[in-house]
């Protein structure tokens, strides 16, 4: 829980989203001592975020907070959205949410705060109370020097309590649904691809190699997916994608995508030291895949038990027990 301490006094700053979580964060600050200030970030030019600028400047008011509205449409097309479509150009499927937090939210510089659903005990992050809302997967890219001035005073709470103080503090955002996971891409992801990826279409094959049709796009798929595969005769899982050949490769056995093995690069750990290696884990390769005990080597993971669908450009992240302890990307 939020304590009295000597930064009590001082100014921090909280990203303000417009959302219940953000808003309920700055409530919560506000409420043990905190000087509180908040900013919201302009990201991208899409009707929902002029709305969202709405509801922050709402909360400011109701809470009595100065709020300052800060223009990263540049960065944020740098250093996401370009990242993004270039990772899908590459045959990958990346995790936008991850580099926007390392790139763009957590480097005002000072104090800071967001509503991310995370704990922080001294230098160490932990999962949230709430494991079903717990974000630490999309921190595992941070830094010391980011993580020894932030504070996420949500950690402690489970969603229903956050709504139920959103009520408390009065805030006009305690029934504000919940926002998609790639805020930018507003539809859906192939969607937003088709304005800048050019499709080429090719031929579906299966494992031995027999042409069962033709795929509309190569880049427009990801491992492990089944929907939208144009196919008769399934289900299908796409297995492969061969970038040099142009080729989809699908199977009819989900069990084909089951993989022990994976090998990763860009690894960081949150402590700023490497660990002693082979190190015993619990680890997850994706947001919302299950923890599971597994052996980290320099670049490779093996686990106890195979997962399913391991993507290249999605993420591999390491606990032990509730802390985070980093991750990598999946080559």
């Amino acid at each position: 829980m939020l304590q009295s301490s000597r930064t009590a006094t001082a100014k921090i700053i909280v990203a303000m989203s417009g959302g219940v979580d953000s808003s309920v964060a700055a409530a919560l600050l506000k409420r043990a001592g905190f000087n509180v200030s908040g900013v919201f970030i302009e990201l991208y030019d899409l009707p929902c975020l002029r709305e969202a600028e709405k509801r922050a400047k709402r909360v400011a008011k109701a809470l009595k907070v100065p709020l300052r509205v800060l223009d990263l449409r540049k960065e944020f097309k740098k250093e996401v959205i370009d990242y993004f479509l270039a990772e899908y150009r590459a045959g990958r499927t990346p995790n936008p949410c991850i580099v926007c937090n390392k790139k763009i939210k957590f480097n005002f510089g000072g104090w800071m705060a967001t509503g991310h659903y995370v704990r922080r005990v001294g230098s160490k992050l932990l999962q949230a109370r709430d494991k079903e809302k717990d974000q630490s997967y999309f921190l595992w890219q941070l830094a010391q020097k980011q993580l020894k001035h932030i504070l996420f005073p949500n950690g402690h709470y489970t969603k229903p309590e956050i709504r139920k103080l959103a009520k408390e503090f009065k805030l006009p955002v305690f029934e504000t649904p919940e926002s998609q996971e790639v805020c930018f891409v507003q539809k859906t992801t192939e969607q937003f691809l088709s304005r800048y990826i050019k499709r080429k279409p090719g031929y579906i094959i299966d494992v031995k190699g027999k042409v069962l049709g033709q795929h509309q796009g190569l880049l427009f798929y990801t491992i492990g997916q089944r929907k939208g595969i144009g196919l008769s005769g399934g289900p299908f899982w796409v297995l492969k994608k061969d970038l040099k050949k142009n080729l989809l490769i699908v199977t009819k056995k989900e069990k084909d995508l089951l993989r022990k093995e994976l090998t990763f690069k860009n690894v960081n750990w949150i402590s700023g030291k490497a660990p002693k290696l082979p190190l015993k884990v619990k680890a997850k390769i994706r947001y919302r895949s299950a923890l599971s005990p597994a052996t980290v080597y320099k670049n490779k993971v093996i686990f106890n038990r195979p997962q399913r669908a391991i993507t290249p450009g999605q993420s591999v992240v390491f606990y032990r027990g509730e802390e985070l302890l980093g991750g990598g990307v999946i080559r």
